[in-house]
């Protein structure tokens, strides 16, 4: 990829945009490409990143920026394969651990899952994290062994290689110190930018709303969820999108190695309600766009095939998965301090007390403890008693306890029978796209 750094001027460009006004795609392409060379440097990139998250993007600037992120580096195809490709993409929650039953469920139907996915930063889970909790699991894998996994197996779950978007994963990092994370078209651009480059046929989004995700208001997350199929469906892949509820931790497990003990309680037939939901209504959702709409997804995770595509994906990447999962070396669990119904249980007090405990990072570059998290003993609209274990925290440093207790503080409240509960409304509020 050339460019030429004399082309257009990056602060003439960047007042355009400061001052409201639409970027041609000339404009786009040159910008991107010159800051994937170097030409254009953070700090420019950074007072555009604010220009765009203080007054928006038209589609077509959206589209074109997608594309730009796209063109900076390569891309990958799968039409050599025997089965057809599907991906799913979440937005990121408190305890969202679907990815992992979810990927050799789908793939237990003859399709190729290939989930290229991300470690965690702040309060949101990496599924990548969570995998590596199993000893021995390889998250690296080259493109050539990630094809002969999709030919065997069906489902990957590997990180993504740095040349696919190049661009975006710059300006992802820029985003992150400069307080524009939330925008719209830059989350839309990002997300898409590496979807597309990968290569799937189709792509269902898992798009939270609530106190636990990016974008805390419905309304907003319809916007991003309707940007994200539209760009989608201009790059010919088939793409859908789910509006799901994280004003509660999904499941009741947050952290890593805990959850993936709660994925393989959805692998064996059980499992929270909340989890086996949302896993089969996405599960369906693939499938339908994989062609084959009357999968019976319910039945392969109570019959075992499900669970036996598991271990084969697990196996085909080095993990051992009849390996002992990791287990912190300390505990603390609160209690209900009287009697009543659980009303309230909001997602991020949790999440960011599992991160305090050392489930999640604050740098990319930060590791993080596969035992550390929470197990919740009672959800909103459980009744509980006085003395009851509500949750359990773990750790490996005790005095982590102090600042993740601290922030759990006030989000939790035990109420009288008949009080309404605060959980948000229904798990799946509505569905986009395809």
């Amino acid at each position: 990829m050339s460019v030429s750094p004399v082309e257009f001027d990056a602060v003439d460009i960047i007042r355009l945009k400061r001052d409201g006004h639409e970027l041609s795609t000339e404009q786009i392409d040159w910008l991107i490409a010159a800051y994937a060379r170097g030409f254009v440097g953070d700090e420019q990139m950074a007072a555009l990143a604010m220009a765009i998250f203080l007054n928006g993007m038209q589609r077509r600037e959206i589209k074109d920026l997608t594309l730009a992120m796209i063109a900076s580096g390569q891309t990958m195809s799968f039409e050599t394969l025997a089965r057809r490709t599907v991906d799913k993409h979440s937005t990121g929650g408190v305890g969202d651990k679907v990815t992992l039953p979810l990927a050799p469920l789908v793939a237990s139907f003859g399709v190729a899952v290939p989930q290229l996915s991300g470690r965690g930063l702040g309060h949101t889970g990496g599924t990548l994290d969570k995998l590596e909790s199993i000893p021995g699991w390889q998250a690296n894998i080259t493109p050539e062994r990630m094809f002969e996994i999709l030919a065997e197996v069906g489902a990957v779950v590997c990180a993504a290689g740095s040349g696919l978007a190049p661009a975006d994963g710059k300006l992802y990092a820029l985003r992150d110190i400069t307080g524009t994370v939330e925008s719209i078209p830059l989350i839309a651009s990002s997300i898409m930018s590496k979807k597309i480059a990968e290569g799937t046929a189709a792509l269902v989004l898992d798009v939270k709303f609530g106190s636990g995700a990016f974008l805390p208001d419905i309304a907003r997350g319809r916007e991003l969820a309707q940007t994200m199929v539209a760009l989608g469906e201009d790059a010919g892949v088939a793409t859908s999108a789910f509006l799901t509820n994280m004003t509660v931790p999904l499941g009741r497990a947050i952290g890593n190695a805990n959850e993936v003990r709660e994925s393989l309680e959805v692998l064996a037939g059980g499992g929270p309600a909340d989890v086996v939901e949302l896993t089969l209504t996405l599960a369906r959702e693939m499938l339908r766009l994989a062609g084959q709409p009357d999968a019976d997804v319910a039945s392969a995770l109570r019959d075992g095939r499900a669970m036996d595509t598991w271990r084969r994906m697990i196996r085909a990447q080095g993990g051992d998965p009849d390996a002992a999962l990791p287990i912190a070396r300390h505990t603390h669990t609160v209690v209900a301090d009287r009697s009543g119904v659980l009303v309230e249980q909001k997602a991020l007090p949790f999440g960011v007390a599992a991160w305090r405990l050392g489930a999640g990072r604050a740098r990319r570059q930060d590791s993080v403890q596969h035992a550390a998290g929470i197990d919740l003993h009672a959800k909103p609209g459980e009744g509980v008693v006085a003395g009851q274990p509500l949750f359990t925290l773990s750790a490996d440093e005790p005095e982590r306890f102090a600042r993740a207790l601290a922030a759990v503080e006030g989000g939790y409240r035990i109420g009288k029978v008949g009080d309404a509960v605060l959980d948000g409304g229904p798990l799946v509020a509505q569905r986009i796209g395809a």
